[in-house]
């Protein structure tokens, strides 16, 4: 296997025929070249190759992310991201084998839905990456700030006043604010006003720092705040390379190279199809030098167009999220 030409063919995925090649080829090698997987493989009631289709390859559960370094490949890591977890959970470990295939993947995941990072002001209300280097989000973001090179982006978590005049100060400029949960709503409640040319874009995190609410009521709350029409949200977690984006409503859309498919609860070697709930397992093609194949602890239903929606988590499972980085 050509495993340079193998990753440079993940980003021009265009059809599920050529995800499907793709995806197939990266289960060899892993299997191959991933002890753990193929440990986790080996013991299960499948024939590792009589395997055709995406759909039946088996998804590592994300926890062996807490307890293994998951890898491919036998080359140090690049970057190490951990998860937020809770003050007394284990953290998951993610290796990072290729700064710059992750970038890439940043960067291709953005654009598929915003366009080029330079026609925005970006803006994060996250602890920044000289603070929180081991957080992919934090990484992601800082990322984006350097590519979007307006002298405006940047981390505005202890500067809401600064923030504030950015975001109205009158100009054209098209401008993308990225938060999470709680910092997002802070700000809002201390300064609610009509926002223009402004993304918001939600991240997840609440534990701890506020009371719980679902994302519908978060959403509801932050345009009444802010006199925008409509919230946008991101999807990913520190194990995966990856991220996906809603466009305003409840479902998130993925990349070509990144495909979701739900399991059932109390089964998971089986798939649920026509639109029911169940657990979430996702692709990430670009997750090639760790494992492609992620089962998670997050609950929630794909529509036949691809799009997936999050309707909860597991109730034995950690809480998610980047609410802790603060």
């Amino acid at each position: 296997m050509d495993f340079e030409k193998l990753k440079s063919s993940i980003f021009n995925i265009a059809t599920f025929n050529e995800f499907n090649t793709v995806a197939l080829q990266i289960y060899y090698f892993q299997y191959q070249h991933n002890a753990l997987y193929r440990k986790f493989v080996d013991l299960l009631p499948v024939k590792f190759k009589e395997i055709t289709s995406c759909y039946d390859i088996p998804c590592l559960p994300v926890g062996f992310y807490k307890t293994h370094e998951i890898c491919s490949i036998s080359s140090p890591p690049e970057l190490i991201f951990k998860s937020s977890g809770t003050s007394s959970g284990t953290q998951s470990r993610s290796l990072v084998f290729s700064k710059t295939l992750y970038e890439k993947s940043i960067l291709k995941s953005f654009s598929s839905f915003w366009g080029n990072p330079e026609d925005y002001t970006i803006l994060a209300l996250v602890p920044d990456y000289k603070t929180a280097q081991d957080s992919s989000l934090a990484f992601m973001l800082d990322f984006l700030i350097r590519k979007s090179g307006h002298r405006q982006s940047g981390f505005y978590m202890n500067n809401y006043d600064e923030l504030k005049k950015i975001l109205f100060d009158g100009s054209d400029r098209k401008k993308i604010l990225f938060g999470i949960t709680y910092a997002l709503m802070d700000f809002a409640t201390k300064h609610s006003s009509g926002l223009k040319n402004t993304i918001i874009i939600e991240t997840g995190g609440m534990k701890g720092r506020r009371k719980e609410i679902t994302r519908e009521e978060l959403h509801d709350f932050l345009r009444n705040k802010l006199g925008i029409s409509r919230i946008y949200s991101e999807y990913s977690m520190c194990e995966l390379m990856s991220q996906a984006y809603s466009s305003g409503e409840s479902y998130y859309t993925p990349p070509p190279w990144m495909k979701v498919f739900i399991r059932e609860l109390n089964d998971p070697l089986t798939t649920v199809r026509n639109e029911k709930s169940g657990g979430i397992n996702i692709i990430d093609l670009a997750n090639m030098h760790t494992c492609s194949f992620v089962s998670t602890q997050d609950i929630g239903i794909v529509l036949e167009n691809g799009t997936f929606d999050v309707l909860g988590r597991f109730d034995y499972s950690d809480v998610r999220g980047c609410s802790l980085l603060g």
